[in-house]
């Protein structure tokens, strides 16, 4: 699977690297960023740990698995995970150039 089809930032990437020394101590499981049914523009967001999948795709940023199941790759293509930190909150930020229209907290979206 080719690498550009999803895009990390060197920023989300430290903070991804920080929670998994916490969170995957064991390095057994890897991130998965999936898309889910609901929220207020008809599709979510996923990001967690997890073990991978028979059908995944796997992508590998500087040693950081990230599984992506095929369903939300159809979503994902494209995608760049960022993480912001500044007064507006902190969090990881999905620029999605699929969507269509997102709602205003940024979590879901619709294609």
């Amino acid at each position: 699977m080719e690498q550009s089809l999803i895009e990390i930032t060197p920023k989300a990437l430290e903070e991804i690297q920080v929670i998994a020394r916490n969170e995957n101590p064991d390095g057994n499981k890897g991130l998965r960023l999936a898309v889910t049914g609901g929220g207020c523009s008809g599709l979510s967001y996923k990001i967690e740990f997890s073990e991978q999948k028979p059908k995944d795709n796997i992508l590998d940023f500087s040693g950081v698995k990230v599984f992506v199941d095929p369903k939300s790759l159809i979503y994902l293509k494209g995608i760049v995970l960022d993480y912001k930190d500044g007064l507006n909150g902190k969090g990881f930020v999905f620029d999605n150039p699929n969507a269509k229209n997102t709602c205003g907290c940024g979590e879901s979206f619709s294609v």
